[in-house]
């Protein structure tokens, strides 16, 4: 399955979600949001995800993903891209990308009043 087949598999399956979206990732790559925030996107090279820097360093030791580099010379910590050869992972992947960046109930709830 190409890379494009893939990320349009996802996405058909994440977008019935609350709050996810379409858009762009970084520049004018294909992307999903939840609450306005990219959590996968599809640039040159294969399904990126956004996970706790701890996840995708596991991931990379794994060999399950590479580090992401947005083209500035140095690999972001919460991004990965997931390995062709794990392309059965990616839409558990990026539902665990979805889990991570989506803002808990708590946080939208916050009081505006002041005592």
């Amino acid at each position: 399955m190409t890379h494009q087949a893939s990320f349009e598999a996802i996405a058909g399956r994440l977008l019935s979600e609350p709050d996810v979206g379409e858009g762009t990732g970084f520049g004018s790559a294909p992307g999903l949001r939840v609450g306005g925030k990219i959590f996968a996107m599809l640039p040159p090279g294969g399904l990126v995800v956004k996970l706790a820097a701890r996840r995708c360093a596991e991931l990379v030791a794994e060999q399950m993903g590479k580090p992401f580099d947005r083209g500035q010379g140095r690999p972001l910590k919460e991004w990965v891209i997931i390995s062709d050869t794990k392309e059965q992972d990616r839409p558990g992947l990026a539902l665990e990308a979805l889990t991570y960046v989506r803002p808990s109930p708590t946080s939208s709830t916050v009081s505006s009043r002041r005592g």
